[in-house]
């Protein structure tokens, strides 16, 4: 039996799914979108070649179809969850490249496009923390009061050295006042880290996880680095391959990081979804399931969960 006090499955981890159902009473779909933004390391403003591993299409994969509009992008996803779903809620997830890099007159009109969709309860905004103006903060936390309003900024690393070689191209300072703008808002803040960057040591992942920690954040999302076709970072592989993580290492690292987390931040996500014809390495990150999976069973054996690395206090109960 699993007594870890935020979970309602197996889970020894604070899930997305128990959130929302804890929070709306139901099921909550997330449903994502490509609003046609660009990034300042797309577009040239930052860099030449932008962050290294990122795809052509800007981390959106799974997002719409650019040249359609939102409201069709929406409904198309929506008719496909509701067959599954059908008495579900919808979080309109604005997804690919940076969704707070324009003018706010066009950000209001195309986060409200989407909150006038039925059954629709709140907004997820992915962004560079580089790229979100005071302003647009004032907005979301004007929404905030009307809708749930989410923002995931993309971090990757705390180590500079690491940032430099993938080409974030924006500060740790930089990160860390956005994230206390959006939280003096009371806007829940999501946070993306990547393990298996170039020369990353487990402990270096482990110090960033440590650090995100004394931040007050709400979520994170853990992702394992990904070498798709077509990117600087496959050019880098090529030239100078470095070491990719093996599926083992991953959950071994990925278990450790959930020990020091607090056990209240949201787990959105443990590993990526890359698309099996731009993957280059590694091949092991396409059976998504598995790598859950592993996560689940190792956490089982090592007797541990979410937060077990942090305190004395018994803020769960382990089972025996």
């Amino acid at each position: 039996m699993n007594n870890f006090p935020y979970s309602n499955t197996n889970k020894r981890y604070h899930t997305l799914d128990y959130f929302y159902k804890q929070k709306f009473g139901g099921k909550v779909c997330k449903i994502s979108l490509n609003a046609g933004f660009t990034c300042p390391n797309i577009d040239g403003t930052l860099s030449k070649n932008g962050c290294i591993y990122c795809s052509k299409s800007g981390s959106g994969e799974y997002g719409g179809n650019p040249s359609e509009s939102l409201e069709k992008q929406f409904n198309t996803i929506k008719k496909i969850m509701n067959k599954k779903w059908p008495t579900a809620k919808y979080i309109g997830y604005f997804q690919a490249r940076s969704n707070t890099y324009a003018p706010l007159n066009i950000l209001k009109e195309k986060y409200e496009t989407i909150l006038k969709q039925n059954n629709v309860i709140g907004l997820a905004i992915a962004t560079r923390p580089d790229c979100i103006s005071d302003e647009c903060i004032d907005y979301l936390a004007k929404l905030n009061k009307k809708t749930f309003i989410t923002v995931e900024l993309g971090l990757q690393t705390i180590h500079d050295k690491t940032s430099k070689i993938i080409g974030r191209c924006h500060t740790l300072e930089c990160f860390e006042k956005t994230v206390k703008k959006l939280k003096n808002k009371n806007i829940f803040t999501t946070v993306h880290i990547i393990n298996g960057l170039p020369g990353e040591t487990k402990e270096m992942m482990i110090e960033t996880v440590k650090y995100l920690n004394k931040l007050n954040i709400d979520g994170i999302k853990i992702h394992m680095l990904s070498v798709l076709k077509d990117t600087p970072l496959a050019k880098m592989f090529k030239i100078k391959p470095f070491h990719i993580l093996t599926k083992e290492e991953y959950i071994d690292i990925v278990i450790t990081q959930l020990e020091y987390l607090n056990p209240k931040i949201v787990i959105q996500r443990l590993t990526g979804d890359p698309m099996k014809e731009e993957l280059i390495a590694p091949m092991w990150t396409i059976k998504k399931i598995d790598v859950l999976n592993g996560i689940d069973k190792e956490m089982v054996k090592r007797n541990t969960y979410q937060g077990a690395k942090l305190t004395k206090t018994n803020i769960y109960h382990k089972t025996k």
